[in-house]
């Protein structure tokens, strides 16, 4: 007569047992961790970008029937160190903030000086007419204003709603 492990396929046969069932200190480090991951996921790293020296600005792209508006939060910047490209399909700001901040007392002298660049690339939702395209800087604000062409105004259907 046979052995009844001979019989059943799944019978466990000297399956290796994973090494962290036998390291209880390891699996509690793994938690632990896992567990601090959780708790920084979402949070923003700004104090740590900036000794990074990165910059990363706020960008806002509104669209109505005529246009497309983009508006790119740069303080502290001046036009001269903002480079705006537009391509087929998309748009394209890039820069370079410097900063320096010299302090003089009596007693100490300080000066930091920080620099970080940005690209930023927005893609288009319509086609625009490139010739007619306009930026504005104001007051540490760009404005980028890009009139859609007449073929895309002309494709754009207003879909009536229904209330029931």
């Amino acid at each position: 007569m046979k052995n009844i492990k001979d019989i059943v396929p799944f019978w466990k046969r000297s399956v290796p047992v994973r090494r962290e069932e036998y390291e209880p200190f390891g699996l509690f480090r793994q938690e632990i961790n896992r567990l601090f991951d959780d708790f920084y996921r979402g949070f923003d790293l700004e104090p740590f970008e900036k000794r990074l020296g990165t910059f990363t600005p706020s960008v806002d792209v509104s669209e109505n029937d005529k246009e497309v508006k983009v508006t790119a939060e740069l303080p502290g910047m001046d036009e001269k160190d903002i480079d705006v490209s537009l391509n087929k399909d998309s748009l394209t700001i890039k820069g370079e903030k410097k900063e320096e901040k010299e302090e003089k007392k009596k007693d100490y002298y300080r000066m930091e000086r920080s620099y970080g660049s940005f690209s930023r690339t927005i893609p288009l939702p319509v086609e625009v007419d490139t010739d007619k395209v306009k930026a504005e800087f104001r007051k540490g604000v760009l404005t980028v204003t890009m009139p859609k062409t007449a073929k895309a105004i002309e494709e754009t259907k207003k879909i009536p709603i229904k209330t029931e």
